[in-house]
């Protein structure tokens, strides 16, 4: 077939004017049946899809995942055998702004990554610190909610975010992560990025191990001060989208090392805190860190709004040798993700280029609003089916007891232990993790953020809840408010 360079109508059809509508006469009304008009302004009252209730601003890039060492004591998915070297996507996000909102306020930053392996893919939906603010499910409309804006005025309100924070106490960890430093990343290249769950990996022979994913950028930690910070927001609301394009565009291809924490099945029946409580992180002495591979971002998306904003990561995808744990929050997440993008992209959208596998499919979904993809010739789409269709691999359900079928690992999985307060790591993190200069400027966050405060009850709060992470700092933020 030739090859046109005419502008079409979506059919195919050529058009006669990009400029002038069809009218009754040189000036006469414009007609309905004008179909490229018509079409056009459909389709551009239909050209957004609504955007994602968190994590709605980001940017992100392709790349590969290639693993350097031998990990298979541990796993046997197939992209994690060394050597192996699997395409993938990621993308990174602020959590509570909007679409329109700057990509530098002080926020938790998303790091979402999917891996097109030869088994599936494989998601891992995570964020730029180890741990987050709430234990359970639950609870995450009412956190996201408590971000978001008031309801009269439409605009973010500090009492709100720090009544729900000092209301629960199990945020103070993530919290303490979001006022210092890295509440602040000065880019995407160069933060890291946590799985942050626990996950279960599990070996050829059975054996079932615990894990946290760790992703530590090669090209450094940086942050941003408030200052700095406040400067690019006003000069440019895409830094963190810019930064990332223009990087790899000059070839500066970004990468992450990729690391696991290791646990024995059996020891999360008495480890000193509740291993699959993601408000807690697993001390490096006890479980240091296993290096996997690298992974490198050198693809910018040809079509933002098609690779990026459609793309649907979800923690459901998991592939043979990794299944989940009893963390609640993850296990509340595993519904809720796969269905956020079935009402926000429709319910095909793994049909999507950027989504569908990069192996066969071979499942029974049928029918649904934009099913492209189909099987030719008379395929039945039910199962059992005796017209060769595909079966079930009965070698999986050995994947899928695990830990749900142990009564013991249950019972023992939210009982309280003996380092399993909310405000102990906190502290760690502030006393022994942070630097002077570090502290110097939590402090400095930490009193901006309570001059922002109209409730006396809620500043009240807020200062008993850092009395509780760290008396210091408590009384360093105490009188700096005092002194200003």
């Amino acid at each position: 077939m030739a090859t046109r360079n005419f502008t079409t109508t979506t059919a195919g059809a050529p058009v006669a004017s990009e400029e002038y509508s069809r009218t009754v006469g040189p000036d006469g009304p414009v007609v309905l049946h004008d179909v490229h008009l018509v079409e056009k302004l459909a389709q551009f009252n239909r050209e957004r899809v609504p955007e994602r209730v968190v994590h709605a601003k980001g940017g992100g890039a392709f790349g590969m995942l290639t693993v350097t060492e031998d990990v298979s004591a541990y796993t046997r998915a197939a992209l994690f055998q060394p050597g192996v070297k699997t395409e993938m996507l990621a993308r990174f996000s602020t959590v509570a702004g909007e679409i329109g909102s700057p990509d530098t306020w002080r926020d938790l930053r998303g790091f979402a990554l999917k891996f097109y392996t030869s088994e599936g893919n494989y998601d891992i939906v995570g964020n730029d610190t180890p741990v987050f603010f709430i234990r359970d499910g639950m609870k995450f409309p009412d956190f996201i909610r408590s971000q978001k804006r008031l309801p009269d005025s439409n605009l973010r309100d500090a009492d709100m975010q720090w009544d729900f924070w000092t209301l629960s106490p199990e945020s103070a960890h993530q919290v303490a992560y979001l006022m210092g430093d890295r509440g602040l990343p000065e880019s995407w290249r160069r933060m890291n990025g946590y799985g942050s769950h626990t996950y279960q990996w599990i070996n050829a022979g059975g054996e079932r191990f615990w894990i946290k994913y760790h992703f530590h950028s090669l090209q450094g930690l940086q942050n941003l001060t408030d200052e700095e910070a406040a400067a690019i927001t006003a000069r440019d609301s895409d830094y963190h989208i810019r930064d990332l394009f223009e990087a790899i565009e000059r070839g500066e291809f970004p990468a992450w090392r990729m690391s696991v924490q290791v646990m024995p099945y059996v020891e999360a029946k008495t480890y000193r805190i509740n291993p699959f409580d993601l408000t807690k992180t697993w001390p490096h002495a006890d479980y240091p860190l296993i290096k996997v591979g690298e992974f490198v971002l050198d693809s910018n998306p040809e079509n933002y709004f098609a690779e990026i904003e459609q793309a649907a990561f979800e923690p459901s995808n998991l592939v043979p040798g990794i299944d989940v744990s009893p963390d609640k929050m993850l296990l509340a997440r595993m519904f809720a993700y796969a269905d956020a993008h079935r009402y926000r992209i429709g319910s095909n959208y793994n049909e999507l280029p950027v989504n569908r596998p990069h192996c066969d499919v071979h499942s029974y979904a049928k029918d649904g609003s934009l099913r492209h993809y189909f099987k030719p010739g008379k395929v039945r789409v039910y199962a059992p089916n005796s017209f060769g269709g595909p079966k079930a691999d009965p070698m999986q359900a050995a994947e899928t007891g695990g830990w749900s079928a142990d009564g013991d690992l249950m019972r023992s999985a939210y009982t309280k232990r003996s380092d399993d307060d909310d405000f102990s790591q906190a502290g760690t993190l502030v006393r022994e993790v942070f630097t002077d200069a570090q502290r110097d400027r939590l402090v400095r966050t930490l009193a901006s953020q309570y001059r922002q405060l109209r409730s006396e009850e809620i500043r009240g709060r807020f200062l008993r809840y850092w009395q509780n992470i760290d008396p210091g700092v408590s009384g360093r933020v105490k009188r700096a408010v005092e002194i200003a």
